[in-house]
């Protein structure tokens, strides 16, 4: 869940796209809130609002599976209650990577510690300039069959009990910061791609009425589709009819315009739904027509240039704390997986 910068990007060339990107009759964007476990909770005034259509959860792996096999969804079905009961949208995401030092303890137990899993996470990480950590977290080892083979058996048994019941789920970011110069045991760019394609293609047959969406928005050793990774990817969705999106809704970032955005915006007729989030570091990212942080206008515009379905909003994005301006009557996403 990183973007990426250009320094000097230039205020011209970005106030000009943003004067002709977006057709001036697509629809705007749903609006759901985009929130980590246990928060819904919390957030429930917000859920309420007539300008919000549901709500986005992400679930740490290891409270959802204690033991191997043996699944615990009551969180799940707690969160779920509370949508359904306001008429509202609900998607799972279950995180297989994070961007915390210390968060490998948010994997499964038996996945780090059985020795056929290989540790069953790799480390990953991006310095800042100063050559200091700016981030680091975990991946799963998800080129790793034995690995993958529990994270799609983790989707079956959602797919199970939640097929039909949840608006849909998301598969957390395709984007994966591990070291180019000594990588992960068994780690290669082509083992990595095919892999996130057979979990995403796997999702897509277990769940067969909820929607499926890749936030496909970088590719290790494929940055500008260098490998072709981006444009196979998105055949790849059309074809099974597999959502898109991406963790960070940036207008006109360049490091985005150079990866995933382009393949969202060409696709976004071809694949049944397109949804992506305004997390709270985007809150703080400063347009380069401006020189401020985005206003949830040049968020939504962006997005509906870009063909987004849905916008997951963090919820500390500072609209959220005003009375909503005219009731909005709450739907089902535009286009059905």
């Amino acid at each position: 869940m990183r973007w990426f910068a250009r320094p000097g990007f230039p205020r011209l060339v970005a106030a000009l796209m943003l004067l002709f990107a977006h057709p001036a009759l697509a629809a705007p964007p749903q609006n759901y809130l985009y929130l980590g476990q246990d928060e819904l909770i919390l957030e429930l005034p917000k859920l309420d609002r007539p300008d919000i259509s549901g709500a986005q959860v992400m679930y740490i792996w290891g409270n959802l599976e204690p033991r191997k096999g043996e699944y615990d969804f009551s969180v799940i079905e707690h969160d779920l209650a509370l949508a359904r009961a306001r008429g509202k949208g609900f998607f799972i995401e279950v995180l297989d990577r994070t961007f915390q030092p210390e968060s490998s303890r948010y994997y499964p137990r038996y996945l780090r510690e059985d020795p056929e899993y290989g540790g069953g996470i790799a480390w990953q990480g991006e310095a800042a300039a100063n050559g200091r950590p700016a981030w680091s977290g975990w991946v799963a080892r998800q080129w790793d069959p034995q690995v993958r083979a529990r994270f799609q058996a983790l989707h079956a048994a959602l797919a199970k009990q939640f097929d039909g019941r949840v608006t849909g789920i998301i598969l957390t970011e395709t984007a994966a910061s591990v070291s180019k110069e000594t990588p992960p045991e068994g780690f290669t760019c082509d083992a990595y791609f095919e892999a996130e394609r057979e979990s995403a293609l796997f999702a897509r047959t277990a769940f067969k009425r909820s929607h499926v969406v890749v936030y496909a928005n970088f590719w290790p050793c494929g940055w500008a589709n260098e490998k072709g990774y981006m444009a196979r990817f998105f055949d790849f969705a059309a074809v099974n009819r597999i959502g898109v999106g991406g963790p960070d809704l940036v207008p006109w970032n360049w490091g985005q315009m150079r990866n995933s955005y382009p393949f969202i915006h060409a696709y976004r007729d071809r694949v049944p739904l397109v949804a992506m989030a305004v997390q709270e570091p985007t809150l703080e990212f400063k347009s380069p027509v401006t020189g401020k942080p985005y206003t949830r206008a040049e968020f939504t515009d962006y997005g509906t240039y870009l063909g987004v379905d849905i916008i997951f909003w963090a919820r500390s994005s500072p609209w959220l704390a005003s009375p909503p301006r005219t009731a909005r009557r709450n739907r089902a996403p535009a286009r059905q997986g």
